[in-house]
């Protein structure tokens, strides 16, 4: 057995040249080769293409990058949560291209595997796919996605024995596994090395052929950034918001395996008991989320796509994003409850744009929209300044078109019935003048909640 050698972060960051195309893996800061990207920002190395979900928090992972200059072109979902990120791309000192998640975890996968391209149904008919080559397979419109190689793959695992072969602990294989098939040079940092034979051969995620240069990395909460501690809630629980949630829950099943948004969805998770049944799926790489931990952190607990720490119920698995987003895809994900700016008589989302700022942020929103079998919209009925959201036509950038099942506002709750938007209920304290006064589209009036 081949012996994978073990070398320094200084050492490692000098085989980056200038001009390489990098990946770099984690979710946030889960899973993040923090102790690479760190030490590669203290090198020359310059107009580089950075591939990941997103390029990090200020100052950490991917983000001290941005801050040096180093980076010529980003390539991932999310950038937004990093001003220097946006602030770069507004100044033209960065080249930014968003792909939704799961598409980047495809190409990912595809480039790895030796597969050119695919065609996908996310992003089709949006700003994000408008460029790119489009085919009709089985009477549904699909984008052609390249795969995704690089010159240099910078990821990071749990432990790794010295032939290479990785173990990721719990959700921190998200963009990991793929990302190290699917680069020239891979180098892993790895908080434990053990002897060849130490790792039972079944528990391999990553096999060491992939594998060409091993870093010991710290452990320490401190170095592997502020989301590896619980995170305090903020979030709002005033009765609308509450009412929503409690709405959308009436609307799963026993056994539904159900993916939840930012926001307003997030509070539904709170209302689930085990003897509802339901099953939640974290786009990052877990099946069967549980609650919040009380103490502890992501060293201890998987991570949410939220990047909150939460447990495992009995049954849960993990795996990594592409194959997450795979159960996307192909109709494993019985409902998505998401977040919504607009939804229009034809049954359009746009919630990914948000109107005055950068778009510099997709994440998984289209993968899950065009992909769950069912999609509902939670939303306040109007914006601030009391204008509609449920629109005759959205006039956002569209995040799907035709997906939506129904919408739940502070308001009213509408169906989409034989193609028609539907008021089907009233909110507790609504009025249907309200509903009529604040809603732009048309709609049928079949009121039985």
């Amino acid at each position: 057995m081949k012996e994978v050698p073990q070398i320094s972060l200084k050492q490692a960051v000098a085989m980056v040249k200038s001009g390489d195309t990098i990946l770099v893996g984690g979710f946030g800061m889960t899973g993040s080769p923090v102790h690479l990207v760190h030490a590669l920002a203290e090198t020359d190395a310059k107009d580089l293409t950075y591939v990941a979900n997103n390029v990090g928090e200020v100052g950490l992972g991917g983000g001290r990058l941005v801050r040096t200059g180093q980076l010529k072109k980003a390539i991932g979902s999310f950038f937004t949560s990093n001003p220097e990120a946006v602030a770069a791309a507004q100044a033209g000192n960065l080249e930014v291209e968003l792909v939704p998640q799961g598409t980047l975890a495809e190409a990912l996968r595809a480039g790895g595997a030796g597969i050119g391209g695919f065609y996908t149904p996310t992003s089709a008919g949006t700003l994000i796919g408008e460029k790119r080559e489009t085919k009709v397979i089985d009477g549904k419109t699909h984008v052609l996605m390249p795969g995704i190689r690089g010159n240099v793959a910078l990821i990071r695992a749990w432990k790794a024995d010295t032939a290479g072969n990785l173990v990721y602990r719990m959700t921190e294989q998200n963009f990991n596994k793929a990302m190290a098939t699917a680069a020239d040079l891979v180098i892993a940092e790895v908080e434990k090395i053990v002897p060849v034979g130490e790792i039972d051969p079944n528990q391999i995620h990553t096999p060491g052929c992939f594998v060409d240069y091993l870093v010991q990395a710290s452990t320490t909460l401190e170095e592997l950034g502020t989301s590896a501690s619980v995170a305090s809630s903020d979030k709002k629980v005033d009765d609308a918001r509450m009412n929503m949630a409690r709405r959308a829950l009436k609307e799963l099943k026993r056994g539904d395996v159900v993916n939840l948004g930012i926001g307003i969805p997030t509070l539904v998770a709170d209302l689930i008991t085990p003897e509802h049944g339901i099953i939640l799926h974290s786009e990052n790489g877990m099946l069967g989320v549980g609650p919040a931990p009380t103490e502890g952190g992501a060293m201890d607990f998987p991570v949410n796509a939220g990047k909150i720490p939460v447990t495992a119920l009995p049954g849960s698995s993990y795996f990594d994003s592409a194959d997450s987003f795979a159960m996307i895809r192909g109709g494993h994900v019985d409902v998505a409850i998401m977040g919504g700016l607009q939804v229009d008589e034809a049954a359009n989302l746009a919630n990914w744009a948000v109107p005055g700022k950068p778009l510099l942020g997709v994440g998984g929103a289209m993968d899950l929209a065009s992909g769950a079998k069912r999609l509902i919209i939670t939303m306040t009925h109007t914006n601030r300044d009391g204008s509609a959201k449920v629109v005759p036509e959205c006039d956002l950038p569209l995040t799907t078109s035709g997906a939506v099942n129904m919408v739940i506002t502070d308001l009213a709750v509408f169906a989409f019935e034989a193609g028609k938007l539907t008021l089907i209920g009233l909110m507790p304290g609504a009025t249907l003048e309200q509903v009529r006064a604040g809603t732009s589209a048309k709609f049928v009036e079949r009121l039985t909640d």
